[in-house]
């Protein structure tokens, strides 16, 4: 079925499936979610409304990506209630507070004894899926994010719970790595990660790459959220360096950074990663941003922009994908009127959606381990206005 933007929101050929028998929920004495066993693990009756949940940075340092991601989960709910009779969908939101994962595991743990609940669009970041798994696990809970990347996340040991509609960082390092050598023609890089699962992986990716083309790299770490003052990192930047990398999450602080880089007299280009594509955000002219697969001309983005006064908010729209997967599953899952969160988790890995109709201009469907058939990432450019515009 298709809505008035174009996305497939349910998946064709809705068969009826018979879901075994789950055993009840349990709850330790303090009404927390057992590891044994969960809340809705059982057989539920469909209802004409059902629900799915949102997990991610609501507030906090990440809190413009989110509301990115948020506002296309509604808009993308808001065209399936419009097209579908039955289940109309409501959503719970979960606020990780990215990159706080304690929240990020607080927020698994609610969602998974919500009764409510029998899909997750997110979390948005890494890290949060890395430490928030064992909480979806134990609450049968599948999750698919929009943005998190780092290629271990689908190494098999979260098969069948988490999904993601973004491709990972074994195809965004190459491509930044290539731009870089063959495009900007750099010959010293200095990279600097974020200290988290994201942002270290990808530098790793990058750098390797890097010097196996002949490029010196330059290695460094800090931690944004809470730096305020990098003008001891900037001092050990040599002015001969082409190109400083920041796989970071949190555009304010590359904004920052990149203002103290300039004070200090220094014109390195900044290059930043899918973490720092946020136009009200990071906007050093000049600068390089990669990013997901979006396809900006079609009519889900066109509609979307209508809603939301011309904005595109492209870092939310593979959210919007992760959403139509999640409940094409539970409709699919209420075939025969009989759900589990164990035959959604099944539905969402064998979801497809159309490249033609889909807000990523590509089929969005599942490798076994839960990653995206295909995609790539671009490479977008900051103008002197601070706008954005692909440049590759």
């Amino acid at each position: 079925m298709r809505n008035k933007a174009g996305i497939t929101l349910l998946v064709a050929g809705l068969a009826a499936v018979v879901a075994a028998a789950v055993a009840a929920a349990a709850t330790d004495g303090a009404g927390r979610v057992s590891a044994k066993a969960a809340p809705a693990a059982a057989t539920a009756r469909c209802a004409k409304t059902m629900y799915i949940a949102y997990a991610g940075p609501i507030t906090g340092g990440a809190a413009t990506l989110g509301a990115q991601q948020l506002n296309w989960v509604k808009f993308a709910v808001g065209q399936w209630n419009t097209r579908v009779k039955k289940p109309h969908f409501r959503i719970v939101q979960a606020d990780t507070q990215l990159p706080n994962v304690a929240e990020a595991i607080k927020a698994a743990k609610q969602l998974a004894s919500d009764k409510r609940v029998w899909g997750v669009v997110g979390p948005a970041g890494s890290q949060e899926v890395q430490d928030s798994f064992a909480a979806y696990k134990a609450g049968h809970l599948g999750f698919v994010s929009g943005s998190a990347t780092r290629t271990s996340l689908t190494d098999g040991s979260r098969k069948g719970y988490f999904f993601r509609v973004v491709p990972n960082d074994d195809v965004q390092g190459p491509t930044v790595a290539n731009y870089m050598v063959n495009s900007l023609k750099v010959k010293k890089v200095y990279v600097i990660d974020d200290q988290e699962a994201y942002g270290q992986g990808l530098a790793d990716t990058v750098e390797k790459l890097l010097k196996a083309k002949n490029v010196v790299v330059t290695r460094d770490s800090v931690n944004p959220e809470t730096a305020t003052d990098f003008s001891s990192l900037i001092a050990k930047i040599n002015p001969s360096i082409d190109v400083v990398y920041l796989p970071w999450q949190l555009a304010a602080k590359a904004q920052l950074f990149g203002q103290q880089l300039r004070a200090a007299g220094k014109n390195a280009t900044l290059f930043g990663s899918d973490g720092l594509f946020s136009e009200s955000e990071f906007k050093i002219a000049g600068s390089y941003v990669s990013f997901f697969p979006v396809k900006t001309t079609s009519g889900a983005v066109a509609a979307y922009k209508a809603k939301h006064g011309g904005n595109g908010d492209y870092f939310g729209a593979p959210s919007a994908a992760a959403a139509g997967i999640v409940m094409s599953a539970i409709a699919r899952s209420c075939g025969d009127n009989k759900i589990t969160r164990d035959e959604v988790r099944r539905n969402i890995a064998r979801a497809s959606i159309p490249a033609s109709q889909s807000v990523l201009g590509l089929t969005v469907a599942f490798t076994a381990n839960g990653d995206l058939k295909g995609g790539s990432f671009g490479i977008w450019k900051i103008g002197s206005n601070g706008a954005y515009s692909s440049v590759g």
